[in-house]
């Protein structure tokens, strides 16, 4: 919707004509918003940290390639399955107390995992993982709940690089951690950090005051639960087991059958689950859209990237890089991350958050389109991975700005755990399509040729145009005032 010249500059700064929270007694903002950091950062840590290590997982659990890779299935599926409940849990109920719950969660799947000893009670701690996963949109909502109008786009641009800061901090620091104090540590580590902002956050974070009345809608969620887990196993085996193979498509068939009657079930109900009719408010579908077309790029990105480094030299590319050394060369892209995440704020103050998200979307592609066409020297690879990092620090702060600003407050943990779902959706999708396309061309010894990386770089690089084109769409993304920026 379009923003009138004559609202108010709180009203305006939050790009959705919703008024935002009134700045809350208690303790320090501050304090506030350290302790939300620390939690959003320890689950970005905890969802990446696990990939660089699979292989001595598989070790020591004593089980197949398929068998350890429900390490990330199985924790994707319940992050998929947990956070909208969750986020409307929080609406309900009040953030406050289910990010604690979810911290609490985390904590306990480490603990399982640093403990499991076979690998089903390690799948069962990765999922216990997984339903941690409403920590940032929780964390999102509560800082619209606590901060005044006017420090919110900064207060989310701050918190939204540490999900690129965490992420990276577990590809690098995975190998060192596990090569000199073993595999409990990999879980032992975020679980301290984990329950002492558990603790914090009862402490520190005051008790949500905007709450929506109701209670959970079981059907919808079970529906629900049921294309999601259906979809994300689809495109989890698809790059294995082949998009016709009858186990994708008698998948795809149950989407089909689940996901309208969720949708019919949602929109009769009083109390949904997820307020599908927020998707009618025009900020609201295309941010998704958005999100949907820039995280299909960034979880593929992911995965592609360190298999590219570490591809031996003799296969005509890569660089033959251990897992450590891979994480180390991520690093620059995470930094720039970081920092572009940081002044995403400042920026939107200048330009607005449409053309911010315009730039990101723009800049992350021209990363891609780099990686495609020039990656036979690691400084090439440097300059590319930067500007997808790039990319990605200022579009997750704009997104989650014009999220959260852009619906009414009892409803932002419904909008956060939406935003967040989708973005799981088009990062599964985003790695299921270029795996395909990588290992399309793979010779006998399973090697992929240099041309299937190219191409799905390409395929990257035109999501990520088409995500900018769809930024160009969005109404009600407006500019924060510039005292937004100054705090």
């Amino acid at each position: 919707m379009w923003l009138r010249s004559s609202e108010p500059p709180e009203t305006a700064a939050t790009g959705g004509g919703f008024p935002t929270g009134s700045a809350a007694p208690g303790p320090s903002r501050r304090a506030v918003l350290a302790v939300l950091a620390v939690g959003v950062l320890t689950f970005a840590l905890l969802q990446s940290m696990v990939l660089p290590v699979l292989p001595t997982l598989q070790e020591r659990l004593g089980t197949t390639q398929s068998g350890v890779s429900w390490l990330i299935t199985g924790n994707l599926l319940a992050s998929a399955v947990a956070t909208p409940i969750v986020g409307r849990l929080g609406d309900i109920h009040g953030r406050q107390r289910m990010l604690v719950v979810s911290l609490g969660t985390l904590g306990a799947g480490c603990l399982l995992c640093s403990s499991a000893t076979s690998l089903p009670l390690m799948i069962g701690g990765r999922v216990l993982q997984g339903f941690g996963a409403a920590v940032a949109p929780l964390a999102f909502g509560i800082v619209r709940d606590v901060f005044p109008d006017r420090a919110v786009p900064r207060a989310i641009s701050a918190l939204s690089p540490m999900l690129a800061l965490g992420a990276a901090a577990g590809l690098t620091l995975a190998g060192p951690v596990v090569g000199l104090l073993g595999v409990p540590w990999l879980f032992w580590l975020p679980m301290i950090a984990v329950l002492v902002a558990a603790v914090a956050a009862y402490r520190v974070v005051p008790p949500s005051t905007v709450r929506a009345p109701g209670r959970i809608n079981w059907l919808a969620a079970a529906l629900l639960t049921g294309w999601l887990v259906c979809m994300l196993l689809a495109v989890s085996w698809a790059p294995t087991r082949g998009w016709t193979s009858p186990t994708v498509l008698g998948l795809l068939a149950c989407v089909a059958v689940f996901a309208p009657l969720w949708g019919a079930v949602e929109l009769r109900s009083e109390q949904p689950l997820i307020d599908l009719r927020l998707m009618r408010l025009r900020v609201v579908w295309t941010a998704n859209l958005v999100a949907v077309l820039l995280f299909f790029g960034v979880f593929a990105a992911l995965v592609l990237v360190p298999q590219l480094l570490q591809t031996d030299p003799s296969a005509g590319y890569g660089f033959g890089a251990s897992n450590t050394e891979s994480g180390l060369l991520l690093l620059p892209q995470s930094a720039a991350s970081f920092v572009l995440g940081l002044s995403a704020g400042w920026l939107a103050a200048r330009i607005g958050f449409r053309r911010v998200l315009v730039v990101a979307a723009l800049v992350g592609a021209t990363g891609y389109a780099t990686l495609a066409l020039a990656h036979d020297q690691l400084w090439h690879v440097q300059v590319a991975l930067v500007l997808a990092g790039a990319g990605l620090g200022l579009s997750q702060a704009a997104l989650a700005n014009v999220v959260v600003s852009g619906v009414p407050q009892n409803r932002t943990g419904v909008a956060g755990g939406m935003y967040a779902n989708l973005r799981t959706i088009g990062g599964s999708l985003g790695t299921a399509v270029t795996t395909t396309v990588v290992t399309a061309g793979a010779g006998s010894d399973g090697v992929p040729a240099e041309g299937g990386y190219t191409a799905a770089f390409l395929v990257l690089a035109a999501t990520a145009a088409a995500a900018a084109l769809g930024a160009l769409v969005i109404r009600g993304a407006s500019r924060p005032s510039s005292a937004a920026v100054r705090g």
